[in-house]
């Protein structure tokens, strides 16, 4: 299999390259209105109150971040290589909820310009712009609200996402009616210019994201190989792509060891999908994912069928090693199946025969729960590896560790090992665990940036 290696200083400037121009895009409408001639704009729009200008501003902000939510969970992969899938995420919920502050403080600012205009908040009476606007509000509000009480409420995450997308559209959409028939900035070129280039951007993204890689894009047709099952809850599906090369052989897909990506078992902009890491090398022939039962759709996937279609969307994600070459070793810390990605990067380092020490610490309920212990330690005749195994319940006769990732854990971990501040160190499982191990890493004075952790909550 191909692998194409990325430095860390790539992503450096593949992180710098995004955030600026996230941030082009948050300043570059509101810069251009408090540049413009202070008295009238182009358009013939007077700016003569406080007020009025506050509330242009405000809508602006709003528009700008609006589009920026809508690119960051796109899926664009060098985007989730550059700044972390965890980070894009935290970011598109940050400006998710900013955003609707900015609309609601962007009404406030409306009314106090002319209390007369709370007729506008009259549905039934309204003008088309101000309804579209009071939809768009509306929209924006469930959306939050959904998203924070998403768990509170106990709601599915196939019901949730379903309810965020169409919400989301339905935002959009008003939101741009509002802006057309308010009919002012529209009227001005400069700022037609700019809002139909950011409506041409999210029109681009929609299209790439949900017509280009869910129906057109070949590349993401895999055929099932194998289902095999390791255990009564976790299977490991075993992809290889349906696109072949001209001497018949399957065509590589390349990705680094960690990286995961959205998984569909139909052909269709709307099919039900689900992220999963990688769990084999990136020098295999074939893509294995490692996966818990955990409802309807790992279900379907425990009964594929050889030969069978499957669509991957991916690979996505800065959660791998392979972006961090000037490492001196790495200490894996992997909650339940968390283990996944810590499998691909050890399988990969056998097959690249790296001389560097690889530290696993596997943290599990109970001894069922500590998966491919016969392949880890044929793994160790190939590599510097070393696994500790911690039961959060012990049963009886166990040895091991047992409780939290803890000082006195990762003291025995790392004890064989010069500088523990030049390793690095990867996190995934529960995030009660990545908490515990992101503070016993602290309390070692590991620098930040040589931990990377990765959540089974990131959706």
């Amino acid at each position: 299999m191909r692998f194409l290696p990325s430095s860390a200083m790539d992503q450096r400037q593949l992180r710098a390259l995004w955030l600026a121009g996230f941030v082009v895009v948050m300043v570059a409408p509101t810069l251009l209105w408090l540049v413009a001639p202070p008295a009238i704009t182009g358009s013939g729009v007077r700016r003569v109150s406080m007020w009025g200008n506050l509330a242009v501003i405000t809508g602006l902000l709003a528009t700008s971040a609006m589009v920026c939510v809508v690119v960051l969970p796109s899926r664009v992969r060098s985007l989730n290589r550059a700044i972390g899938i965890e980070n894009v995420i935290d970011l598109h919920r940050f400006l998710g909820i900013n955003t609707a502050a900015m609309v609601l403080l962007h009404l406030a600012c409306v009314v106090a310009e002319d209390p007369t205009n709370t007729a506008l908040l009259n549905f039934a009476t309204a003008p088309g712009r101000a309804q579209n606007a009071v939809i768009s509000t509306v929209g924006l509000v469930a959306i939050v609200v959904l998203a924070v009480c998403r768990r509170k409420f106990d709601l599915s995450y196939e019901f949730w996402r379903t309810t965020h997308i169409g919400l989301a559209v339905l935002v959009l959409v008003t939101a741009a009616g509002h802006i057309w028939l308010l009919n002012q900035l529209m009227n001005d070129p400069m700022f037609a210019t700019v809002l139909t280039a950011l409506a041409i951007a999210v029109l681009l993204v929609f299209a790439y994201r949900w017509i280009w890689r869910n129906i057109y894009d070949q590349s993401t047709e895999f055929l099932v190989r194998e289902v095999r099952l390791e255990t009564e809850t976790v299977a490991t599906l075993v992809l290889e792509p349906k696109t072949r090369n001209i001497d018949g052989s399957a065509s590589s897909w390349a990705f680094a060891p960690g990286q995961f990506a959205w998984i569909r078992l139909d052909r269709s902009a709307t099919g039900q999908e689900h992220p999963f890491t990688i769990a084999s090398s990136a020098h295999d022939d074939c893509t294995e994912f490692t996966i818990r039962g955990a409802g309807d759709f790992t279900r379907r996937i425990r009964r594929l069928m050889t030969g069978q279609p499957v669509w991957v969307d991916g690979p996505h994600g800065a959660f791998t090693s392979d972006l961090t070459n000037a490492s001196a070793g790495f200490v894996l810390m992997a909650g339940g199946v968390g283990i996944t990605p810590m499998l691909s990067m050890v399988r990969t380092a056998a097959h690249r025969g790296d001389p560097r020490p690889y530290r696993l610490v596997v943290v599990a309920s109970q001894p069922e729960d500590l998966f491919f212990r016969n392949e880890l330690a044929t793994l160790r005749r190939y590599i510097d590896l070393e696994v500790t195994e911690v039961l959060r319940r012990p049963q009886p006769g166990w040895q091991g560790p047992i409780g939290d990732i803890d000082d006195e854990l990762m003291q025995l971990v790392v004890g064989d090992l010069p500088h523990p501040q030049d390793l690095d160190y990867f996190i995934c499982g529960p995030p009660g665990m990545v908490v515990d191990a992101v503070k016993v890493l602290d309390d070692m004075s590991v620098p930040t940036d040589r931990v990377h952790t990765e959540q089974f909550d990131f959706v």
